[in-house]
This record gives structure tokens, C-alpha cells and sequence, in this order.
């Protein structure tokens, strides 16, 4: 299948290719901005993934999350944060859970985001990154939690970055507010993956579809969402917790038949042409 293109607006655009249109590409669109965030795109990406969420296993399986132009994202836009100087304290704070909910809209989706990446990726550009579950980014990647060296601080986005890198890297980068390399941002694990050049980082990303797609559709679903389940239980729970999801999982009609196809030595019916 071909890919269908729907601008959500000026600051986003979502097009659906791979098996029945089950791939999702949400495309930061404002490249002569750097894909900075302003009010609307920050709208139009909760939007988009509010959507996405509802979508069943069957018609959306991965989505990547990319950023037109030379960057992925650097951050916010410097008009939407001269704008927030005339905000009072209640309408600062909408502003702020506005973006605390655009970034928990991507981390609960239903299925594996991944992040393609590239230029500078500031501020909230390294909270999509931490909100996304694979991100393969170009090696000459800048990182940085910029905040503090305008004033603020990373406060929206450190519940989703700490859980991705860990406490000790977080206070070690927050305050300082310094850039960092590519190769330090694998090292801390906001990056999974490095490659050379724009052809190289399509090819990881085809290629991380192509690994999401030969597994099975509510399987990858409930693969991710174990994670999150997890996460905090006691030992007692999570063994029990556990215990029910796969026992489930094994009697759903997707895992008979991953099974049978297995033992048949065949592709199972989800695999993309055959493989």
C-alpha cells in the first residue's frame, strides 16, 4: 500500500503506509522553526496520538515519530515563550499540563514508537525522545536539557526523561543545562541506536518496522504495555500480574496461530508479504 497523507495542521502531518495502512508517520511539519514547539503543534500532537490510541490492533501497529528539516525538534519556540512572560500564574500552568498531556498522549499509546532523529533535539525535543520506545538518531545529533540556561527548568518532561535515563544522569545534565553528543545520549539511553547519514537512519527505521511488524499485533501491544504494568509492583504482584497476561495472551486466536505457524514452518498470517 501507497502512503495516505492527512495534514492535522500546520505544525503536523500523519500518513499511513505499511501493511493496511498500519503504519503511522506523525511528521513534525514546521522545519523553518526547527519543529520547536508552540500552543498548536503541541494541540495537534496530543490530538494525533489521541486518535492513534483508539485505533485496534489490526489498523495500526508502530508509529514513527519524525521532524521535517534539519532538526527533530529544538524545543520551545521562542515566540511561544516570550508570549508566556504576559501569563499569570493559573494560565502558566494550563499552559504547562497542556504539554504534560501531549507527552503522556505519546507514552501511552498502544503501540512502539520510534523516534527518528536528527539535529538538534532540545528541551522538550529530548522528552519525545523519552516518551518514544526505540530512537534511532543521526550521529551528529546535539542534545541538550537546555532549561535552566534561560531561566526555567525541565520540570514538564523529567517524569518521563528520569524514568528513561535515570536519576543519577538527570542530575547530572538538568542543572547545567550543557549540550551533549549522540554518542553520550546512547550512553545515558535516551538513544538506542547510531548511524551515519539520513539513508542509513530510514534504513535502521525501515528496519525496525520491519522487526515490529513480524511480531504478532496484540503481542507487541501487551509487550509494551508489561512494561508499564510492572513498573513499581511489588515482587508478589507482578508475579501474579504476570502470570495472568501470558496466560491470557497464550489462549488468544493470535498466539494459536503463531504457534501452529511455528510448528507448520510457515510465516504466521500477520507477516508482512509472507516473511
Amino acid at each position: 500500500m501507497g502512503i495516505v497523507s492527512n495534514q492535522v495542521g500546520p505544525g503536523l502531518r500523519v500518513e499511513h503506509s505499511g501493511p493496511n495502512g498500519s503504519v503511522a508517520r506523525v511528521s513534525l511539519a514546521r522545519p523553518e522553526r526547527h519543529n520547536a514547539f508552540d500552543a498548536g503543534l503541541i494541540a495537534e500532537l496530543r490530538a494525533a496520538f489521541a486518535g492513534l490510541a483508539g485505533e485496534p490492533p489490526d489498523r495500526l501497529r508502530a508509529v514513527v515519530l519524525a521532524g521535517d528539516g534539519p532538526s527533530f525538534c529544538a524545543g520551545a519556540d521562542i515566540g511561544w515563550m516570550r508570549a508566556s512572560l504576559e501569563l499569570d500564574a493559573e494560565a502558566n500552568e494550563q499552559d504547562a499540563m497542556a504539554m504534560a498531556e501531549m507527552f503522556d498522549a505519546i507514552d501511552t499509546c498502544p503501540v512502539p514508537v520510534i523516534a527518528r532523529v536528527q539535529g538538534s533535539v532540545l528541551g522538550g525535543g529530548t522528552g519525545l525522545c523519552a516518551v518514544s520506545d526505540l530512537v534511532i538518531a543521526e550521529s551528529g545529533t546535539r542534545f541538550g536539557f537546555t532549561e535552566t540556561r534561560l531561566g526555567i527548568l525541565p520540570a514538564v518532561i523529567s517524569p518521563f526523561v528520569i524514568a528513561k535515563i535515570g536519576e543519577t544522569n538527570a542530575r547530572a545534565l538538568f542543572p547545567g543545562g550543557r549540550r551533549f553528543d549522540a554518542l553520550r545520549a546512547q550512553r545515558i539511553g535516551l538513544v538506542h541506536e547510531l548511524v551515519e547519514g539520513p539513508e542509513a537512519l530510514d534504513a535502521a527505521v525501515e528496519g525496525a518496522l520491519a522487526d515490529v511488524l513480524a511480531a504478532g499485533p496484540t503481542a507487541a501491544r501487551a509487550a509494551k504495555s508489561i512494561v508499564r504494568e510492572v513498573r513499581g509492583l511489588p515482587h508478589g504482584s507482578s508475579k501474579w500480574h504476570t502470570a495472568r497476561v501470558i496466560a491470557r495472551q497464550r489462549r488468544s486466536p493470535e498466539a494459536q496461530e503463531g504457534l501452529r505457524a511455528f510448528l507448520e514452518k510457515r510465516s504466521p498470517s500477520w507477516a508482512p508479504n509472507g516473511k
